[in-house]
């Protein structure tokens, strides 16, 4: 299979291009390096830089390349900065995303895999959140994903495509020459292990009056291998002519910012400088999900996501 990976530079982008190539894909990386880096980018993919929202440039790639399918990555993925941003958000999220697929559709390209997220969720009714979970974003961020989930069905249901959207809990952890490496960054385990490693001031914990049993946010972690593996093993659902569907990617545990912080301390030997700060606005609570259904219809269930091993590999990846 041909397969086209926007966001391919990125953190989650870059592993799952390297293990389609390992397979025998053959790889197409769409990027523009605003947020990605060159040199994640696998040897062997063929790397286009220009933005997804660029139709001339996607139109000639998919008229010289003809990709088979679609792993939909690129975008913006800071919730906080998307309630101070909502326009750039919706721009680059929605705006380039409808612009991609217009041109997929063109071509012909009808197999897409997209990255969404938990974010879509908003406040859960309950723990752990299955498929059918109301969708109600409490940030920018997160109603940018579902608009174009929502794009995506109608097109489905119109016969212009296929789909999986794979919303996806708290990508973390490392591999070999991946780590989590943005611009700006947000992630409670990145900023965590800079922190410790005197990269940064004091990890700040945003809320500690939250209703959880330490008062701080509660996370399902799960390690980019297996996110990678589950966007190969939607592409491969797709490519068997499986219809369209959305499912969620965790663990269906949670842990609070305090007890990943323990962990990390664990882990490493020394304690995290940390303090105390607001609560951040669009942070739901608690976000854990059920992954039952990419179980029983896509077959994959995480195996690298342990907290401890999620905390052991990006503390090695962050330390090559």
């Amino acid at each position: 299979m041909r397969c086209l990976v926007t966001g391919g530079a990125g953190f989650i982008g870059s592993l799952t291009a390297e293990r389609l190539l390992e397979r025998g894909d053959e790889v197409i990386v769409l990027d523009d390096l605003s947020t990605g880096h060159r040199e994640v980018v696998p040897t062997g993919a063929t790397l286009i830089e220009a933005s997804v929202g660029d139709q001339a440039a996607v139109r000639a790639l998919l008229a010289d390349l003809a990709p088979d399918a679609c792993i939909h990555f690129a975008g913006l993925i800071a919730a906080g900065e998307s309630m101070s941003e909502p326009g750039r958000y919706f721009e680059a999220n929605v705006g380039e995303s409808l612009a991609l697929l217009e041109e997929l559709i063109r071509a012909g390209v009808d197999q897409v895999v997209f990255s969404s997220s938990a974010a879509v969720y908003g406040e859960p009714l309950g723990t752990p959140m299955s498929e059918d979970h109301q969708t109600i974003p409490t940030s920018v961020y997160g109603a940018t994903k579902l608009q174009v989930e929502h794009a995506l069905e109608w097109m489905s249901r119109q016969g212009a495509l296929r789909y999986a959207a794979l919303r996806y809990f708290n990508a973390a952890g490392g591999s070999e020459g991946h780590r989590e490496d943005h611009a700006v960054e947000t992630h409670l385990i990145p900023l965590a292990l800079s922190a410790l490693a005197g990269q940064r001031p004091a990890l700040q914990i945003f809320g500690t009056d939250y209703p959880t049993p330490d008062g701080t946010c509660i996370r399902d972690y799960i390690h980019v291998e297996d996110l990678a593996a589950a966007h190969l093993a939607a592409l491969d659902h797709l490519a068997a002519g499986g219809a369209s569907l959305v499912a969620n990617l965790g663990t269906g545990h949670g842990y609070s910012v305090r007890e990943v912080l323990s962990a990390i301390e664990t882990v490493v030997g020394r304690p995290v400088p940390a303090e105390e700060a607001p609560r951040r606005p669009g942070d739901p609570a608690e976000l854990v999900a059920s992954s039952a259904r990419a179980h029983e219809v896509l077959g994959w269930t995480p195996t690298r996501s342990s907290l401890g091993d999620i905390i052991a590999d990006a503390w090695q990846a962050f330390s090559a």
